[in-house]
């Protein structure tokens, strides 16, 4: 059996994913409709941009034959936690290379709980050397201190070319349902493609969940990796990261809590929430046109305990 042409039939994903009008007056007093692309009902386990990023890789790896997959992220890392469900769910063994050394004798979070769960083994460097991961060098001592020679590798939240190119059907779903589309940024390889996938006339705009200004170059690089020419049709909304990857401070956590009550509707807190935010921010400062379409990308549920 090719491996690679039965993964929608292994994984079932929901594809294309629905898109949901939400009526909320701090949209509509500026004219602006806002509706959510439910990426996140894609699938339980590999929702929404994890899906679209790990789909494009796992079929190269099943293709190629390839035993063992390993990839990166951090303690929190929504990445680590679907390449670990994926591994179980194909039957393929993973590897996740954690960042913090010191983590490695301590009790597991329930994210990282979640990822040994699922069959993943799990190993821990150092900070200063995982920074480095992207130097060939490194990386091949990190593969063999991991035991995983040979096997295939996807990088730190799953952007790469492969992944950028399967985001770019996210766009492809969203042509004439919105005049803008906008989706919360880690690695960018979801706005590089999505922006790349969208029809004339469209334009996408990225909110950093990260501080540092360092993503509009990593998205450029990505583009030109996966399509030669990078469109130039998406911007970055910076300013709302509020202090950086998985902090969800008190007024973060109000605004999705409320969110959540006004639309019965489950609010991840790590990027969902700060993107519905940034929008709710943007409109009131007059950034979309009156009669604008904007839709929001949900790119994951809720983690039941901590954060993601």
């Amino acid at each position: 059996m090719n491996r690679s042409v039965d993964l929608d039939l292994l994984l079932q994903p929901r594809l294309p994913s629905p898109v949901q009008e939400v009526r909320d007056e701090r949209f509509e007093r500026y004219g602006v409709r806002l509706v959510l692309k439910r990426d996140d009902l894609v699938h339980p386990q590999l929702p929404g941009n994890k899906w679209r990023k790990l789909a494009p890789n796992l079929r190269v790896a099943l293709a190629d034959g390839v035993g063992r997959i390993v990839t990166f992220g951090g303690a929190y890392s929504n990445h680590l936690r679907a390449t670990a469900a994926a591994g179980r769910l194909l039957g393929i063994p993973t590897v996740g290379v954690v960042r913090g050394e010191e983590l490695a004798g301590r009790p597991l979070n329930a994210s990282l709980a979640r990822c040994a769960a699922d069959g993943m083994r799990l190993h821990f460097v150092p900070r200063s050397l995982y920074r480095r991961k992207a130097e060939p060098e490194v990386l091949a001592g990190l593969l063999a201190q991991a035991g995983a020679q040979g096997a295939y590798v996807v990088p730190e939240g799953g952007s790469n070319a492969a992944a950028v190119a399967g985001c770019a059907e996210l766009g492809r779903e969203l042509r004439g349902a919105a005049d803008v589309v906008a989706v919360a940024c880690g690695t960018g390889g979801t706005l590089a493609g999505l922006a790349a996938g969208l029809g004339a006339g469209q334009r996408a705009v990225g909110v950093p969940v990260l501080e540092g200004g360092f993503l509009a170059a990593e998205i450029r690089s990505l583009q030109r990796a996966a399509f030669e020419a990078p469109p130039a049709n998406w911007e970055l909304a910076e300013g709302y990261a509020w202090g950086g990857y998985a902090r969800v401070p008190q007024a973060l956590e109000a605004f999705a809590a409320d969110f959540e009550q006004r639309h019965q509707l489950p609010v991840e807190r790590v990027y969902v929430a700060k993107l519905l935010h940034a929008l709710t921010d943007l409109t009131a400062a007059g950034r979309f046109p009156t009669g604008t379409t904007l839709a929001a990308v949900v790119t994951g549920h809720p983690e039941p305990s901590g954060p993601g």
